[in-house]
């Protein structure tokens, strides 16, 4: 009786800790890319809806509304909601620049720092830090900083 008493403390904090990070996944909005080179959006949350979209953009961010099931509502730069299946989706951030003209990637997060090259509206890469209005952007392995007021997908969802 005694070896239950003292296992069952430690089993209560690993069912805890399991049950806060599932809760954390549970949060919505949240951001997350596409993860998949073929990704059907539907008007609703199962195979029998209607295809409304299809993307072939992989590591095109979209912002996650709601959850049901195993289904996303997702949400593209666009405005575009539709129904993703959790599979073509993937929690590693990723960005697409966004407005008008092209935008300068710096070698630090800086507007004073060596420009690296400049990216068009519509490019997409993957998102690292962001801080003091600049974030980590990586295009294809080409690394630098980009202001984050250009970035979709970067901030808060």
């Amino acid at each position: 009786m005694m070896r239950f008493l003292m296992i069952s403390p430690l089993l209560a904090l690993c069912l805890f800790s399991v049950s806060a990070r599932a809760e954390d996944d549970d949060k919505v909005p949240y951001w997350a890319s596409v993860d998949a080179d073929i990704a059907n959006m539907r008007v609703g949350p199962g195979d029998s809806y209607r295809i409304d979209w299809v993307y072939r953009r992989l590591h095109l961010p979209v912002k996650v509304l709601r959850r049901e099931g195993p289904w996303r509502l997702v949400e593209d730069l666009d405005g575009t909601k539709g129904w993703m299946r959790d599979l073509l989706l993937s929690r590693h951030r990723a960005a697409i620049v966004n407005g008008d003209g092209l935008i300068e990637m710096h070698a630090e997060s800086s507007d004073s720092s060596r420009m690296l090259w400049r990216i068009e509206p519509g490019v997409v890469g993957m998102l690292g830090d962001c801080k003091n209005g600049w974030c980590a952007f990586d295009v294809e392995g080409h690394k630098g900083f980009a202001r984050q007021d250009r970035l979709w997908g970067a901030g808060a969802p």
